[in-house]
């Protein structure tokens, strides 16, 4: 019988590069759908509003940021943490100059929905890569290991500190916050376990890439 291979690093930089892209551009596609965005992206908008900073900018430096905050934890980035931070808030940019908003309530409700769905796949083809969480994954699950609490709660006090923060500098809250939020786990599970690379990442790629356990930004189960 003849043994099965593990996927080789160019197949996992492919779905990785592609994952990130789409979720750029779903980031894109639920801001043009103006019906509000998911936690991370109200703080995005509300930062970008109140700097004058363009969205895509803000998404890069909130990331590095958030990195800066793994170091306390020690928690150690993999490639697609890296690519994670550099590569989701220029597609979001690139994808928002392309986009017009959309006009009235049933094609936002289309685009929204659009958005929320690419967002799942992307998420998919991004976790399934297995390179590495994305900054705010880590964070999350570096704060849980070093404080003892479970996940759900950690993760539920930095979804609501966000989401707070962002709506009082002026980010977008809306029926997209509350369909994101309730949709993208069953969508992220689904994707993840349909579009993962079976096998492990090469012993260079395992030593910078520790399992995620979520999905970018996603809620986890």
């Amino acid at each position: 019988m003849a043994k099965s291979r593990d996927p080789s690093t160019m197949q996992r930089l492919t779905r990785l590069a592609s994952g990130l892209t789409l979720f750029g551009i779903s980031i894109a596609l639920m801001v043009r759908a103006g019906l509000g965005v998911d936690s991370w992206d109200v703080l995005h908008q509300g930062l970008a509003r109140s700097t004058g900073i363009p969205f895509g900018w803000t998404v890069t430096g909130v990331s590095v940021l958030v990195l800066l905050l793994w170091v306390p934890l020690r928690q150690r980035p993999g490639l697609g943490t890296l690519a994670n931070a550099l590569v989701v808030g220029f597609v979001a940019d690139l994808a928002l100059d392309v986009l017009e908003p959309a006009r009235g309530l049933a094609a936002q409700l289309v685009v929204l929905s659009l958005g929320i769905l690419v967002n799942g796949v992307a998420t998919g083809l991004y976790i399934g890569a297995g390179l590495g969480p994305g900054p705010r994954d880590g964070l999350m699950t570096g704060l849980a290991a070093h404080t003892g609490r479970s996940i759900r709660l950690v993760r539920t006090c930095i979804e609501v500190t966000v989401l707070a923060g962002g709506w009082m500098l002026g980010g977008q809250v809306g029926l997209g916050t509350v369909l994101y939020a309730g949709s993208i786990g069953p969508l992220s599970q689904y994707f993840i376990a349909h579009l993962s690379l079976k096998g492990k990442p090469s012993a260079e790629e395992g030593e910078r890439a520790p399992a995620p356990l979520c999905a970018p930004r996603a809620v986890c189960g």
